[in-house]
């Protein structure tokens, strides 16, 4: 099960997603909490965007005291986790993705209820998380630890090259992706020797707790993974905290780019893996296979309802195909019915939240006063049978091609298209952003395929790719990171350089 996966007809699979579902609601309602913590703050609600009357947690902030503690437990604990061998923490890594897999249908389902993933996105949210452990070993394992002898100057000494752990990491993961995003930076800094404070998203929190059980029962110490629920202000706390050593944070740009600059706050420069938002370009050539195009960018643009940050949210379409293909995507738009994401045929659910909604509002009412809504525009939400945060598959055009709606990243369903008279002009408009995540192309044409491919300014680039056009990376097989301001390490999640960024080198000369 992988995020390219097209259909869902496999009678066994629902068959264990449904079992799962039973047993994720009996999870429901759970107090969430940092373990110990004495005076956490007052329980915050957490309810399911498709149904708000849904409590999912009940989630408390950690407290200063717990914060503090956390921090001094996972420093206690790191000499005893970065001491123990690489192959020693490989093992303990590859039972936790066995056991994100054995658990996977039930973690599913609550991924589902929690944020509103359909089941073939919530099983490869899932699947994701448990194939970062198995991958991540796998590179440890390839690379024999990151620890390598060098030439030696005279025949007396011996020199070798040590990648070592940095100390404690934090890991700041966001809601639309629960499991994976907190699953896989985690595995990277554990597998490294780091020991791990994890703050996820407070709409998250609870896939995210489980996955942090599953690593304590699969090996990993409890001084060696924190865990710290909480808002803005947690966040800030453990980004900010002096015994951090090293962060990883998916999230917006502008906070993103907040650590960054905070980040050298303790008189040096710590190292931040900060992945992003995007404002994903598909480019439609006229050689292009119109229905392919149109099925890639409508799976791109509306999957978990385009709250992915490789969602494709801008076309650029030679004017020569640009009506067709138009009609095309608004009709595959249109096919598009919001609906409870546990049902089975359910493509595309809620929006998160209702500051999601206004956003959806905000960017469908200029596109009706500055250009035309194509296809959806309508908000849901309240309408009989949508008691949760739904809208509409939404389709835009006669934009102008500087609109601030092809330049701000909006997280709802909603693409804009527009037509250009060239090729480079259409790469010109893709490349005009600061963002740089993803990006699609369409086109029968060699040498089209290799002149984007030499210019397009993105980390992960598709060609005639039905299955999404910006979207449905996958660990070992599509590495995930962005460009300019979409990722700050110029290196990709689930790629073969990624474990690098968790160790720091150490040269080691002994003469004897």
């Amino acid at each position: 099960m992988t995020y390219a996966t097209l259909t869902a007809d496999n009678e066994d699979m629902h068959v264990a997603y449904e079992a799962g579902i039973e047993t994720a609601r009996g999870w429901l309602g759970a107090e969430i909490a940092a373990p110990g913590d004495d005076s956490p703050g007052d329980p915050v609600e957490v309810t399911s965007p498709a149904d708000p009357a849904v409590v999912i947690a009940r989630v408390r902030a950690a407290s200063p005291a717990a914060i503090e503690k956390a921090m001094e437990d996972a420093r206690a604990a790191a000499p005893e986790w970065a001491g123990r061998s690489w192959q020693d923490r490989m093992a303990v890594i590859r039972k936790v993705g066995d056991l994100i897999s054995e658990y996977s249908n039930e973690l599913a389902a609550l991924v589902t209820m929690e944020v509103g993933k359909n089941r073939l996105e919530a099983l490869g949210d899932v699947e994701e998380a448990a194939v970062f452990f198995r991958y991540y070993a796998d590179q440890m394992e390839a690379n024999e630890g990151y620890d390598r002898p060098m030439d030696s100057l005279t025949a007396a000494e011996k020199t070798r090259s040590v990648l070592k752990p940095h100390g404690v990491w934090a890991v700041i993961a966001p809601f639309n992706f629960p499991a994976a995003l907190a699953a896989g930076p985690a595995a990277a800094a554990l597998l490294t020797g780091n020991t791990v404070v994890l703050k996820p998203s407070v709409q998250g929190s609870h896939t995210a707790w489980r996955i942090y059980q599953i690593l304590l029962k699969a090996g990993v110490p409890e001084g060696a993974v924190q865990f710290l629920p909480g808002g803005d202000e947690v966040g800030k706390a453990v980004v900010g905290h002096r015994e951090v050593d090293g962060i990883t944070f998916t999230g917006s740009y502008a906070v993103g780019m907040s650590i960054l600059r905070d980040s050298t706050a303790a008189g040096y420069p710590k190292p931040v893996v900060a992945e992003m938002g995007g404002k994903n370009p598909t480019i439609v050539a006229a050689s292009a296979d119109l229905d392919k195009a149109a099925q890639g960018v409508a799976r791109s643009a509306f999957g978990f309802s385009g709250q992915k940050c490789s969602a494709c949210s801008r076309v650029y379409v030679d004017a020569s195909v640009h009506d067709e293909f138009l009609a095309k995507l608004a009709a595959k738009a249109e096919e598009v019915t919001p609906a409870d994401p546990l049902e089975r045929d359910t493509f595309m659910g809620p929006v998160i939240d209702a500051d999601a909604v206004a956003r959806f509002e905000k960017a469908v009412n200029h596109a009706r006063e500055s250009g035309r809504v194509v296809a959806g525009g309508e908000v849901l939400q309240g309408t009989d049978g949508f008691p949760g945060h739904y809208v509409q598959a939404t389709v835009v055009g006669n934009l102008r091609s500087d609109d601030w709606l092809f330049a701000e990243e909006l997280f709802v369903p909603f693409v804009a298209v527009t037509a250009v008279d060239s090729l480079d002009e259409a790469m010109a408009r893709a490349n005009e952003t600061p963002l740089g995540l993803t990006a699609g192309f369409f086109s029968g044409d060699d040498a089209e395929i290799d002149w984007f491919l030499d210019t397009i300014h993105a980390g992960v680039v598709y060609v005639n790719r039905p299955a999404g056009a910006t979207t449905g990376a996958w660990p070992g097989v599509q590495p995930f990171g962005g460009w300019k301001g979409s990722g700050s390490s110029g290196k990709a999640g689930g790629g073969l350089y990624y474990l690098g960024l968790y160790l720091r080198e150490q040269s080691q000369s002994v003469v004897s």
